[in-house]
């Protein structure tokens, strides 16, 4: 085999494994895409639908977020003002007239056959924690909204305080211990705007975000790869030239000693 190409097969194989790793996580991303605008189609049909009922308690242990998220409920209860909880926010982009740094209101609503489900009753400023008091305290309250699953936290998340009823995440199932309650759902209802746009809480206020970069993730890998391929071609050909023109000079001199 000729020198030259017998020292390109190690770079060349470098190369091809990087470009079907760089084409495969393309690929991937590409998936990904389908996967998320099938999800952003399923949720805006959910959430835009006439309100239905939530699942029952029997079904609560078997649910799973994907399958219920955003899913527009209507559910009949009384609300327990002496355990709700405020969890901060900050809405930058609000939907109503309240903006800014506040807390949502995060009240248990009993259900008649005397289970619990945590109802976000909306947005508060801060300033006007006052105001949070559950409405419909005491008398049967109807609430439509959306299903929520708990929200996760990280480790610039700062720490819960029960004791204060404050905070920092919306973790169903420690908010409901905090409270002390037992037979409570694993999801979580934000409920609607209400008919006085000035009234508070705020409802309403649910973000429905989906980040969808994959198409520029996918153009991305796809680029690099073409790129490797690029760059292994051009150092490839600047190979083979130079031993060509390496080897003529040689074969030259050959010749001329032949001739004499």
């Amino acid at each position: 085999m000729n020198p030259t190409f017998r020292s390109l097969a190690a770079p060349a194989l470098a190369s091809v494994a990087g470009v079907a790793f760089l084409v495969g996580l393309g690929v991937w991303q590409l998936q990904r895409l389908a996967w998320k605008d099938a999800l952003v189609a399923a949720v805006d049909a959910r959430a835009h639908t006439a309100p239905v009922a939530p699942p029952a308690e029997g079904e609560w242990a078997g649910l799973k977020p994907d399958d219920y998220e955003y899913r527009h409920v209507r559910v009949a209860g009384v609300y327990d003002a002496g355990r709700q909880a405020l969890v901060f926010r900050a809405l930058a982009n609000p939907r109503g007239r309240y903006g800014g740094p506040g807390y949502l209101v995060m009240t248990p609503l009993r259900l008649a056959d005397g289970a619990t489900v945590l109802v976000n009753r909306g947005f508060v400023p801060e300033g006007r924690q006052d105001q949070a008091a559950a409405m419909g305290a005491g008398g049967e309250t109807i609430v439509t909204g959306l299903m929520r699953s708990s929200e996760g936290r990280n480790a610039f998340t700062p720490a819960d305080d029960p004791a204060r009823g404050l905070w920092f995440t919306r973790d169903v199932a420690a908010m409901a211990r905090a409270m002390g309650l037992t037979r409570y759902a694993p999801f979580s209802i934000d409920a609607d705007a209400g008919a006085d746009p000035a009234a508070l809480p705020e409802g309403g206020e649910t973000i429905v975000d989906f980040p969808n970069n994959h198409l520029s993730y996918a153009a991305t890998w796809f680029g690099m790869a073409i790129a490797l391929a690029g760059v292994f071609g051009s150092y490839a050909l600047g190979r083979i030239r130079a031993g060509r023109t390496g080897a003529a000079p040689a074969a030259a001199v050959g010749d001329g000693d032949g001739g004499r």
